[in-house]
């Protein structure tokens, strides 16, 4: 059996670094594995439009600023196909098939779906007055969706954060129900985590527990070094870290957990600097001599600050610079969109005409029944 990767992104705003950590990051690490046949990195916009169906412009902006996030973070479409959503018109049919298969109490119940839905202000009940009462039918059966992308191209692998580890478990659910009525057919996807525990999660510069574009505490692949700076040195730390000289927590400290999800042995030599100052100075040779002197106190925050926007620049400097040149000839970018979307709906179409064929549906085909040749 060939490996295969499915994975994307809403193009609901530029990529964010949670997204880098949480999934962008291995994807590069993958492609450039040589463990994988194919690779599929699809551009969700038709899920995005679930919960955006009354600002599609918005979409629509985005799909190039994701292309150009991913390639920028270095994605080589001559390893991996970037493709749009809503241009493989097989997923819409593959949705349909496999609603029969899951019950509404089911979606109910999924963790995922339950909290994105908060998060958006949808409401359980809908009174007829605002359009954002209710939850949209499309949003509610967006693991249906998700499941009909990831088997549209048999994908074996799906890298991801653990937050969608519910969507994916639902989707072997799909598959599981599907090979049981109508034969084997479907291929039961296995998820691969973060390996980094810090990059399962990383919180918003604002301390809430996830990184959000609707929540405005992102810092973006494509931010400039003093936007970046900036929301490095506003970040949330430990409230209770009052005074220099007051111990501090690490534990529940974004800064920190950007730290463990960003900073290698080789920032120190190169950054040092930064815990230098005319009151106090360290030198330290790991994370664990930071954290244990901020433990202890005498450490301040804007220290710790400087030294991760030093690091975080350092990292999205490479990407900032690849960009600039991607956005000389943006028709390029969308060449590759269109060529990626292309192979997506051949790998699709495929995918769809066996499903059909396992249902009975695929009624031309069957010369018995229409006795056409």
């Amino acid at each position: 059996m060939e490996k295969i990767i499915l994975t994307g992104d809403r193009p609901t705003g530029r990529l964010h670094l949670g997204h880098y950590v949480g999934s962008l990051r291995r994807r590069v690490e993958l492609q450039n594995s040589g463990e994988f046949d194919k690779i599929f990195i699809m551009i969700a916009d038709a899920q995005a439009l679930t919960d955006n169906a009354d600002n599609p412009e918005k979409v629509r902006q985005n799909i190039i600023q994701v292309a150009l996030d991913y390639l920028s973070a270095g994605l080589d479409p001559s390893k991996v196909n970037i493709c749009i959503q809503s241009l493989i018109p097989q997923l819409t049919e593959l949705t349909f098939y496999y609603m029969n298969l899951v019950t509404v109490q089911r979606l109910q119940r999924n963790p995922t779906v339950k909290q994105e839905i908060k998060l958006r202000g949808f409401s359980e009940t809908d009174d007829g007055s605002d359009n954002k009462a209710g939850t949209p039918v499309g949003f509610f059966c967006y693991p249906i969706s998700q499941a009909a992308d990831i088997t549209a191209f048999k994908a074996t692998t799906v890298p991801v954060g653990e937050d969608q580890e519910p969507m994916l478990e639902q989707c072997r659910e799909i598959v599981r129900k599907f090979n049981s009525v109508y034969g084997p057919t479907l291929v039961e996807p296995d998820i691969l985590l973060p390996d980094n525990a810090a990059c399962m999660r990383l919180p918003g510069t604002d301390g809430k527990a996830k990184m959000s574009k609707s929540l405005g505490n992102c810092i973006y692949l494509s931010d400039s070094e003093e936007e970046v700076t900036r929301k490095v040195k506003g970040m949330f730390t430990d409230p209770g870290h009052l005074q220099v000289c007051d111990p501090g927590k690490v534990e529940g400290n974004p800064v920190f957990t950007y730290l463990d999800a960003f900073c290698k042995p080789g920032h120190f030599d190169k950054f040092g600097s930064c815990f230098v100052g005319k009151k106090s100075s360290f030198e330290f040779h790991s994370l664990d001599e930071v954290k244990a002197q901020y433990r202890a106190g005498g450490l301040g925050d804007m220290m710790i600050k400087n030294f991760l926007a030093a690091i975080l620049n350092d990292t999205l400097e490479p990407m900032r610079q690849r960009r600039a040149e991607l956005e000389k000839d943006l028709p390029a970018v969308w060449g590759i969109l269109r060529k990626g979307t292309e192979e997506a709906v051949k790998v699709a179409s495929a995918t769809l005409a066996d499903v059909r064929k396992s249902m009975r549906i695929d009624y031309f085909n069957d010369s018995e029944l229409t006795g056409l040749k």
